[in-house]
């Protein structure tokens, strides 16, 4: 398939990421978000990160230019995703919402159009039976932050199409992410895994097994990953990692994967991770900082 434009949906820290990756592949980007706050939000978050590329060496002020040239940013659902040959939801794992977002992409986007959301652990299925068009709804999850992180996790249901999936594919490799191909189950095979083990080091935490840092010490030195549990969790943000957990529980009947009680408390009370400035860790002076948690 011939990729010429994409409309991203949501400029959260997800979408914003993905629409910077469409748009340094070279494709007419359109990053589009109901709410003009999250656009600025969205747009700064992209300029600041070539910003920071140019001032380390690792980009030109010509790539930031050319790439800038193919980024868009709208207000408007139906100028967004006129003419698209490509959609890729980013919104809150909110299954309502995103099957009421894919209902209108089917009605404004032409039907040639793939139709992809970055669902971290919802169903696909329930999302794509949303529409009249199943056989082009697809998962694309992408990892935060999205330009770095090489994975694309490509989740497939029963009614997905070949032509979707191969297509996915090629998006994925154009992109320069290795893909990966997954059925359509709870928690797909990435937020299934990791979720369960920031979890169990919320639970160690609050257990006082060790400081936050010392745990994710543990696993970036002794299991080579490249940032702890704890960390990633305040990264990806802990209301995304709740909800995930919460549908899990749901999904399988089985109250292993409820969030753990620190894990709740943490999100009532807004400390949602490195968004907010303030979750396991202390962000709020843009450098993580041990917080002293009342457990």
């Amino acid at each position: 398939m011939n990729i010429r434009i994409v409309t991203v949906i949501g400029a959260g820290t997800m979408g914003a990421g993905i629409a910077q990756v469409c748009a340094q592949s070279g494709w007419e980007t359109r990053l589009y978000d109901a709410f003009p706050e999250g656009l600025e939000r969205g747009m700064k978050t992209i300029h600041s990160f070539w910003d920071k590329g140019i001032a380390r060496g690792k980009t030109t002020e010509e790539q930031k230019s050319k790439w800038s040239s193919n980024l868009s940013f709208h207000g408007d659902m139906q100028e967004a995703v006129s003419n698209t040959d490509l959609v890729i939801e980013a919104v809150p794992e909110i299954i309502e919402l995103k099957q009421e977002i894919f209902r209108k992409i089917e009605m404004l986007a032409p039907k040639h159009s793939i139709l992809a959301t970055n669902t971290s652990g919802l169903p696909i299925r329930d999302i794509a039976e949303s529409t009249n068009c199943p056989e082009r709804v697809i998962g694309m999850h992408f990892f935060n932050p999205v330009p770095i992180m090489k994975l694309l996790e490509i989740v497939r249901h029963d009614s997905c199409s070949n032509s979707t999936i191969e297509a996915a594919q090629s998006i994925g490799a154009l992109m320069g992410k290795e893909s990966i191909l997954v059925n359509d189950v709870p928690g797909f095979a990435t937020s299934r895994l990791g979720v369960i083990l920031g979890n169990e080091a919320i639970r160690m935490l609050a257990d006082g097994v060790a400081s936050a840092s010392d745990i994710d010490t543990a696993m970036r030195l002794g299991y080579r990953h490249p940032m702890g549990p704890l960390e990633l969790t305040d990264l990806v943000g802990l209301d995304v990692r709740r909800d995930i957990l919460n549908n899990l529980a749901d999904a399988f009947d089985d109250e292993k994967y409820r969030p753990h009680p620190l894990l709740e408390r943490l999100v009532l009370e807004g400390s949602l991770g490195k968004k907010s400035g303030m979750g396991i860790y202390d962000w709020s002076s843009g450098e993580k900082k041990e917080r002293n948690l009342k457990i």
